[in-house]
Order: C-alpha cells, then sequence, then structure tokens
C-alpha cells in the first residue's frame, strides 16, 4: 500500500510543484508579467485537447491518456512559437497575448470535441482528470516525469543571470551582453516541456506558478539562482500537503488537488500582496 501508492505519489506531487512553481518564477521574469503562469503559454489547453482527443476519439492508437496530454501541449506551444516567429519578438506583452489565443483555440477544439463525441461518463471522467488529481501516479510514469521534470528544471538554472537581467527590460538585458533572442526561446522551450510533463502527469493544477515564485520573492532574495531552488521547494511542499488535505480532508471521498489549491491559492495570494504592500 505504501510502496505502491503513497510513495509515488508523494513523489509525483513534489515534481508537479516543483515544476509550476518554477515556471511560473520563469515567465514572470521572461515576460515581465507578475500575472504570468505557468499555462500563460497555452500548454495545459493543448493537454487537455490531446488527453479528449485520446480517450474520446481514440487518436494515437491506443497510447495512455498522460502521452497524449504531452503531445497535446507540445503541438499547442509548438504552434505558440509560429505565431511569435520562431520567438523572435520585441515586446513581452505579444507573447502574453498570443498565449491567451492560443489557449482559448485549444480549448475551444476541446470543448467541440467534449460536446460531439462525448457523454456523460466519459466528460465527467475527463472533467475530474482536468482538475487536477494526483490520484493516479504509477511508479513508470512518475520516474519519467521526475526525471522530465528535472532535467528542465537545472537547465533553467544555467540561466539564472539572464533571467535577472530580463528583469530590467529585454533591452537591457541586451545592453548587459545577454543574447535576448536565444534565452528567451530556450527558457520558453523549457518552461514548456516542464510544464506540458506536470500537466500530462496530473492535469492542470492552478495557482501554485503564481502564488509560490511571489511569495518566495518576499520572503527571500529576489535574484533568480536562489529564488528557482526556493520556488521548487516550497512548491514540492505545498503541494504534497495539498494532496496530502484532499486525500484524507473528506473521507471517504476524495477532492481534486487543482480544487484545493484555488480555495487555498486565493486567500493566500491576497495575504501575499497585503504584506508586500504593507
Amino acid at each position: 500500500m505504501i510502496w505502491e501508492s503513497r510513495f509515488p505519489r508523494v513523489l509525483l506531487a513534489a515534481a508537479v510543484g516543483m515544476a509550476l512553481a518554477v515556471s511560473g518564477a520563469v515567465l514572470q521574469s521572461v515576460t515581465r508579467n507578475p500575472l504570468a503562469d505557468p499555462y500563460l503559454l497555452g500548454v495545459s489547453s493543448g493537454a487537455s485537447t490531446g488527453a479528449v482527443a485520446v480517450l474520446l476519439l481514440g487518436i494515437g492508437g491506443g497510447i495512455s491518456l498522460s502521452t497524449g496530454a504531452f503531445i497535446g501541449a507540445l503541438v499547442s506551444f509548438g504552434v505558440l512559437l509560429i505565431l511569435l516567429g520562431g520567438g523572435r519578438v520585441s515586446n513581452p506583452a505579444r507573447v502574453v497575448l498570443t498565449g491567451v489565443l492560443v489557449s482559448q483555440f485549444f480549448t475551444a477544439v476541446t470543448s467541440v470535441i467534449l460536446t460531439v463525441s462525448g457523454d456523460a461518463n466519459s466528460t465527467r471522467g475527463f472533467t475530474y482528470w482536468l482538475l487536477g488529481s494526483l490520484a493516479g501516479a504509477r511508479w513508470q510514469p512518475v520516474i519519467l516525469t521526475t526525471l522530465l521534470i528535472l532535467i528542465g528544471i537545472i537547465t533553467i538554472q544555467f540561466f539564472a543571470s539572464s533571467l535577472d537581467a530580463f528583469t530590467f527590460g529585454w533591452d537591457s538585458a541586451a545592453a548587459l551582453g545577454v543574447n535576448v533572442t536565444a534565452a528567451r526561446i530556450w527558457l520558453m522551450v523549457l518552461t514548456a516541456v516542464t510544464t506540458a510533463a506536470a500537466v500530462a502527469a496530473s492535469g492542470a493544477i492552478g495557482f501554485i506558478g503564481l502564488l509560490v515564485p511571489h511569495a518566495v520573492r518576499i520572503m527571500a532574495s529576489p535574484t533568480h539562482r536562489t529564488l528557482l531552488p526556493l520556488s521548487a521547494l516550497t512548491g514540492a511542499m505545498f503541494l504534497i500537503w495539498v494532496d496530502t488535505f484532499a486525500r484524507t480532508a473528506f473521507t471517504p471521498h476524495e477532492l481534486p488537488a487543482g480544487i484545493i489549491t484555488a480555495l487555498l491559492g486565493a486567500p493566500a495570494f491576497a495575504l501575499v500582496l497585503r504584506r508586500a504592500g504593507s
């Protein structure tokens, strides 16, 4: 029971929490938008489309739902890069607006598939996955997901100085000697792959990527060499506790972790804002 169920679930919660927190910190710096989160690039919506295409349309020849979600997430990010001209843009606001556009498009595609091909049971099951749940954690996919997320996070750490420069603006970063276009593309790709792995394994769990980096900035150094590992640690601990609460608080019923992060995240973020303004 402990080895086959509890341990992989805790490991997955830690990996997903790390991925979302670090991705949020990166995107907030790259776009210079304090409201940016890991789903800004349309990855979550693309993952939903991939998952529902596998679940209801049978696309992929029997591949798993998580694999379909991962492929869908990468496809949506590919569309984003195409619309951004390969990432060679000069305005951070365009990244944000294009991400919203891609997200809305894939959300609409998902809705069409559900409406045309879904029944009550499949729609209910897909909705539960979409809310973000760690209940399906099993060793083999969890190990693969964790390795992919760790590789992404470690690679992102090498761009800490570039992320510090981005906080002053892309022009200022270029004046400091940063290859802005290359760094921006690499960071967006790493963030997209890391987030795609997390979403494919657990569904969309919100608020972690938005809340955790801001909380860490208030309590510790804002430099990314410190911010990124602390965000990863805080995100991992936060999601482990959230999942434990979601699993045990309403026994015998279990809530998706995404519902709990939303319920806890909104007032917690309000407290963070109040402390920052005091």
